[in-house]
């Protein structure tokens, strides 16, 4: 297990990006042979603009990443943290820094930003694709990467994480948000008893749903255990799915770049059931 910590803790950029676009691909592959859907889309210029998302995503990461090293840094030299109040077993420490650093990292960030109104403005742009795949996983708005990078951050620092264990994590959460947005058949058989404990491609995709009460629903990024400990839980078969957000139907406003830049900055528009007082 320590080996195991240590190559994540050294692994180069490089080899993270081959994990990356390998996964990528290996999904790509899968929703052409087995697709949950038969969405009729241009696909290659969706991703085109999901993917351009995602540089600007790796920008702001590899900006900031700095504050995550910082982060570990002062850590290790206060020993400072929930995992570094006592001493663990390693394989303790590694399941108890992961649950954690989803908690706090991911689950609560994303909870806020659809219950903050100026914050659900920028996450708005990830809900706005009407057509669910591999690459929906990488659509979010520069300033939303931007909460997240500090929530991550603060996530570090809260826990005490190690920088092996940083890197192990954000390995798994890139798995798992191609994994769960991929336009993939998943085995009902495997989907419901897994989802009990980690987010499945049919619990997540229940939060893409187009309208309340499913978009406010279903936060996990890798465990689902917050959202059924939180009550944050909903249900929708996939046939009933229907992706985007209310708001924003029109193609001309979820697949213009400008435009889903600007979504934040424009009028707020009021989903159908209400979300925020005006």
């Amino acid at each position: 297990m320590e080996e195991f910590l240590t190559f994540f803790e050294t692994v180069p950029s490089s080899t993270r990006s081959v994990f990356l676009v390998s996964g990528l691909a290996l999904f790509l592959s899968l929703e052409a042979i087995v697709p949950l859907f038969r969405m009729e889309y241009k696909k290659i210029q969706h991703a085109k603009l999901n993917l351009t998302f995602t540089l600007i995503t790796l920008l702001i990461n590899l900006i900031g990443a700095s504050f995550i090293v910082a982060a570990v840094d002062f850590n290790m030299t206060n020993q400072f943290g929930l995992l570094n109040i006592t001493t663990l077993p390693l394989w303790l420490y590694v399941i108890l820094g992961l649950t954690l650093l989803d908690l706090l990292g991911a689950w609560f960030i994303h909870w806020l930003e659809h219950r903050v109104k100026w914050m659900w403005r920028f996450h708005i742009i990830h809900h706005t694709d009407q057509n669910i795949d591999v690459t929906s996983g990488l659509r979010h708005h520069p300033g939303e990467n931007i909460f997240r990078l500090l929530f991550t951050t603060l996530a570090v620092l809260a826990t005490g994480a190690s920088f092996g264990l940083v890197m192990l994590y954000q390995t798994i959460s890139a798995f798992f948000a191609a994994l769960t947005h991929a336009n993939i058949q998943f085995p009902k058989i495997l989907d419901k008893p897994l989802s009990w404990i980690f987010v499945t491609p049919h619990f997540h995709k229940v939060h893409h749903h187009f309208s309340l009460p499913q978009t406010d629903s279903n936060y996990g990024n890798i465990f689902s255990i917050w959202d059924h400990l939180f009550s944050t839980t909903s249900n929708i078969e996939m046939q009933e799915l229907k992706y985007g957000i209310d708001t924003h139907m029109k193609q001309s406003e979820h697949s213009n770049f400008k435009n889903l830049l600007m979504i934040p900055f424009q009028s707020y528009r009021q989903p159908v059931g209400t979300k925020f007082d005006d």
